[in-house]
């Protein structure tokens, strides 16, 4: 299984931060928003990973990222030519990178403490399909894409930002594909927003019966506004001092 990081994007909520520097570069308690990923990547097994940024601030990952040596592997870099093109815009160009082996897939400022390499392990035996990772939120759930599975842990449906969630489980940006998604991603159209939208790409395998859920107990989306930021930084400095992350 190879990596993929996505760092792109234009993160205008947060300037006049990110007229600085990449949104993914900002520091998180001790260590910058990017190390989180990598260290996941690190803890899952996975030895090359490829990083998708936006041309802006390209040098500022190579410069502190260097070959990947830090962490353990070998790491890559792509530039996303259209930062409003989407998650999985920025997913196809790691199909070449891929080579057919399955990838994991991280949001470049999303932080949880969960070890995937089981979930890998449980992802390979399967040996096709998809697999995303919920997180339960409560009242909270219609802020993101929500998932509903079944006694199994197949998905049974995805919907993005429902006024009337079906379950409390709400998406993360954690995902493990087999080489279909390149195909998928192909057939995709722009959303509303103009974007490719990871959601659809999800739903083909839901389509094919194919897609997995995993539940993770802690994760944090970082990069959404000042306000998350702010308690990224808060709630990792406290689980750092009491040793579970």
């Amino acid at each position: 299984m190879k990596g993929v990081i996505l760092a792109g994007g234009l993160a205008t909520r947060l300037r006049p931060l990110t007229l600085v520097t990449n949104k993914h570069l900002l520091p998180i308690y001790n260590k910058p928003m990017i190390f989180y990923p990598l260290e996941a990547m690190q803890k899952a097994g996975i030895k090359e990973v490829l990083l998708t940024t936006s041309g802006d601030h390209a040098g500022h990952f190579a410069n502190l990222l260097k070959a990947g040596e830090d962490f353990g592997m070998k790491l890559y870099h792509a530039v996303q030519q259209n930062p409003k093109g989407g998650i999985a815009d920025a997913i196809a160009l790691a199909e070449e990178f891929a080579q057919n082996e399955p990838i994991l897939v991280l949001l470049g400022d999303n932080i949880f403490n969960f070890n995937l390499l089981a979930a890998r392990q449980k992802f390979e035996a399967v040996g096709h399909g998809a697999m995303v990772f919920g997180v339960h939120k409560d009242t909270q759930s219609k802020q993101y894409g929500v998932i509903e599975v079944d006694q199994g842990g197949k998905v049974v449906s995805i919907e993005e930002k429902p006024e009337h969630p079906k379950s409390d489980i709400a998406q993360t940006g954690i995902y493990m594909y087999d080489a279909k998604a390149f195909q998928y991603i192909k057939k995709l159209s722009p959303s509303g927003r103009g974007e490719l939208e990871v959601t659809d790409l999800n739903n083909y395998y839901l389509e094919a019966g194919e897609l997995l859920c995993e539940i993770i107990d802690w994760w944090i989306d970082a990069g959404t506004s000042y306000d998350e930021l702010l308690h990224a930084n808060q709630q990792v400095a406290q689980m750092v001092k009491e040793g579970k992350l």
